[in-house]
């Protein structure tokens, strides 16, 4: 889901909270399309930790929040241990986070030294103390804006390493299900008025941050990780759960989205409905413009 802290500003396009994109604004010319930047295997049983536990958000939904939160404190309470990868910092800030996480005595404090005000971190200072209180290691897990906008410009490779690129494939064309997927997310999540030209580019980074965020997410092996992401990014049909499964050895992936609307079968494997936020029609006034 948008950043509405974020990419409205920088578009001057609405976006509908409801779609769980984070697409990338634009900030130059569009005929320059310069744009800068804007989730040994054991059973992945429902009641049970997987190596990898997926739990996505409406970022807005207060309920969501409390909800996914109570869900993994209980897991937590019983005795799991995971390192908890959020979506809410940005990979190259993980010394920081390091520092603070170990310097800082509660979530106010670890806020305050990550300095990432485009977030409502309300939302999240209960899973940042429970990490705290638990030791349970915080991991950056998106893809920084810098390297939002090279994506953009130069192609989803263009922020990884030889490695990576190679282990995902990132030099042949990326799978068609996917860039579909995306398209339709970003666009719908713009209102439909994004000029064409401008969403190949924020597909690219939308899907170098599921990579990112796959690949960070399988390094924190042989620890088990959860992965705090908006819902979009917890999709199994061409979000973070994709990338997992693209490369070996297979983890355990469990994906749960937290989610005011029902959704279709295979987006996740399963989802907790939350009551629907009261919101303005982002959308309104663009309705019948051309």
């Amino acid at each position: 889901m948008p950043d509405p802290h974020d990419e409205r500003a920088l578009t001057g396009i609405p976006m509908n909270p409801l779609y769980p994109c984070k697409p990338l604004a634009a900030m130059a010319a569009l005929a320059m399309l310069a744009l800068s930047g804007c989730a040994g295997n054991r059973p992945a049983a429902e009641t049970g930790n997987p190596q990898v536990l997926l739990l996505g958000e409406v970022h807005d939904n207060a309920a969501g929040h409390k909800l996914r939160y109570e869900q993994l404190r209980q897991r937590v309470e019983a005795g799991w241990r995971p390192a908890i990868a959020m979506e809410q910092f940005d990979r190259e800030h993980q010394a920081l986070l390091n520092k603070a996480q170990k310097d800082c005595r509660d979530a106010q404090c670890v806020i305050l030294v990550m300095q990432s005000p485009r977030w409502d971190w309300q939302q999240y200072k209960p899973l940042i103390d429970m990490a705290l209180r638990y030791q349970l290691p915080l991991i950056a897990a998106n893809l920084s804006r810098a390297d939002a906008s090279k994506v953009v410009r130069d192609g989803v490779a263009s922020s990884f390493d030889a490695d990576t690129v190679a282990a995902y494939k990132l030099k042949d064309a990326l799978p068609a299900d996917i860039v579909q997927g995306q398209r339709k997310e970003i666009v719908t999540g713009h209102c439909g008025m994004l000029p064409d030209e401008m969403v190949p580019g924020m597909v690219n980074a939308q899907i170098a941050r599921d990579i990112w965020m796959a690949k960070l997410v399988r390094a924190q092996q042989p620890r088990d990780v959860v992965l705090i992401a908006g819902n979009g990014h917890v999709r199994k049909d061409f979000g973070v759960p994709r990338w997992l499964a693209a490369i070996e050895p297979k983890l355990a992936v469990r994906s749960i989205g937290y989610v005011e609307q029902a959704p279709a079968q295979g987006e996740y494997d399963s989802h907790i409905k939350i009551a629907g936020k009261q919101r303005a029609d982002a959308c309104a006034g663009l309705k019948g413009k051309s």
